[in-house]
């Protein structure tokens, strides 16, 4: 399987040169070549089946890996999860169900790619001898779940930027909290948006890039939207697919979980619909509806990791609906960065709109849904999934529909207990959270500053 850029000036890349790499040396994100597409029987087969037996399964034709090799991985990358099913579905109301992917290690969704990034990563550096630099920015989950996977890992220095004061306590003391010397929480001052233009920045000083061995595990990382891929299949599967169609909400900002069902249509999976769940930073809900894809500027919200203007799977989207054109993402990509967006053409829209629904959530709407929810059916559900839940609730149909639960409630305590006047525990394990040492290194928003700072400490 060859990975080609987005932007198509970078060579074409295995699996684990593209895994190694993150984003192209042209600006560009891998995607794969070509698609494989599973059988009518083969995706029938998975029903009932264990979760690492189905990862191993869909995601097996992506790599380069043995099936034995692979499959020791994804057993090690999941058997710290809280829940046997590892990513079980329940019933939230009529033809309205909820995909549970809060059980890993850190309590959200990005552990199922993160803990496997983490067995991948090493696997590689142990062939081949080397040491690597992981940078990582961060609105919430993914740097706490990039930690918890790299922590005490030899060979491996990981980096992660989250913006100062906008992650929920639980989210930063998840990230600050590791005593482990090869991990390092930055608090960059600035948004989000802030952190991923410093990644990105990086990532294109390539003399920095190669002196210091850089690699991304952020979404921009295909592995990462690979490993999400497996979920899909095997929630359709649990509800009745291939036999009937499903479809999926998605709470989203940076486009890369919602992105992921979008391979899982394309290999084959009969997923009726995908809609996009935004809050009020609704860049990716203003561009289905409008056609315009413009930032707005971010607003901080009680669902602070899809407080996102620039979302940078939707790249991988607007490559596959302009008929994988390069050099139209590169145009394309630099009106985003010079003008603050750009118009998506006609026919590209209208690919968009056959995969894509989508939905925008306020702040009052989206704390009602944790209240009503919970008054309901007892539910409790974090401000992200709430926003996923309520845009569901607008487009139920004929076929089941699944809201992806992405977080833990007890990751954002404070807004679950304003809407409910419950305050949600933490899970056993993780109750000493708060009695933790925290070590934090806060920086301006200079990239200069940061890559000198990444030199010093690696050095």
């Amino acid at each position: 399987m060859q990975y080609v850029s987005t932007r198509g000036q970078a060579p074409a890349l295995d699996f684990e040169q593209a895994m190694l790499t993150g984003l192209a040396r042209d600006g560009g994100l891998y995607v794969p070549a070509e698609i494989p597409r599973l059988k009518h029987s083969d995706i029938l087969d998975l029903a009932g089946r264990p979760y690492e037996e189905i990862a191993l399964r869909v995601m097996q034709p992506f790599t380069d890996f043995g099936e034995e090799r692979l499959g020791d991985m994804i057993v090690k990358s999941y058997a710290g999860f809280g829940h046997d099913a590892r990513a079980p579905v329940k019933q939230l109301g009529a033809n309205h169900f909820l995909l549970e992917l809060f059980h890993g290690p850190t309590l959200a969704f990005k552990d199922f790619a993160m803990q496997l990034i983490g067995q991948l990563f090493q696997d590689a550096m142990t062939r081949r001898g080397e040491r690597i630099t992981i940078v990582g920015a961060t609105s919430g989950d993914t740097g706490s779940a990039a930690i918890e996977a790299f922590k005490g890992l030899d060979g491996v220095e990981c980096f992660i930027m989250y913006p100062h004061g906008r992650v929920s306590e639980v989210q930063r003391r998840q990230m600050t909290t590791p005593s482990e010397v090869n991990v390092h929480a930055l608090a960059l001052h600035g948004d989000f948006d802030d952190c991923q233009a410093a990644v990105k920045h990086m990532f294109n000083d390539h003399a920095f890039r190669d002196r210091v061995g850089l690699t991304a595990v952020n979404s921009i990382n295909w592995a990462r939207v690979l490993a999400q891929v497996v979920y899909y299949f095997s929630a359709a599967t649990a509800l009745g697919a291939p036999h009937r169609p499903v479809s999926f909400t998605v709470p989203t900002g940076n486009f890369g979980d919602v992105f992921a069902g979008w391979i899982a249509k394309r290999m084959g999976l009969p997923i009726d619909r995908l809609v996009i769940a935004t809050n009020s930073n609704d860049i990716l809900h203003r561009t289905m509806a409008t056609g315009e894809h413009r930032k707005n500027g971010v607003h901080p919200t009680i669902s602070p990791s899809m407080d996102i203007q620039v979302s940078s799977n939707f790249e991988r989207a607007l490559f596959m609906a302009y008929d994988r054109d390069g050099a139209a993402i590169r145009t394309l990509m630099e009106e985003l960065r010079a003008e603050g967006g750009f118009p998506v053409s006609q026919g590209a829209l209208q690919a968009l709109r056959e995969d894509f629904g989508s939905g925008r959530v306020s702040e009052e709407e989206t704390a009602a849904t944790i209240r009503d929810i919970h008054a309901r059916t007892g539910e409790t559900l974090c401000p992200h999934s709430a926003v996923g839940a309520k845009v569901a609730e607008a487009h139920l149909g004929t076929s089941p529909m699944v809201t992806l639960a992405t977080a833990h409630p007890a990751k954002f305590p404070d807004a679950v207990e304003a809407a409910t006047g419950e305050r949600p525990a933490l899970p056993p394990r993780m109750a000493d959270l708060f009695d933790r040492s925290e070590r934090i290194t806060e920086v301006p928003n200079d990239v200069a500053h940061i890559q000198s700072l990444i030199e010093e400490r690696i050095s």
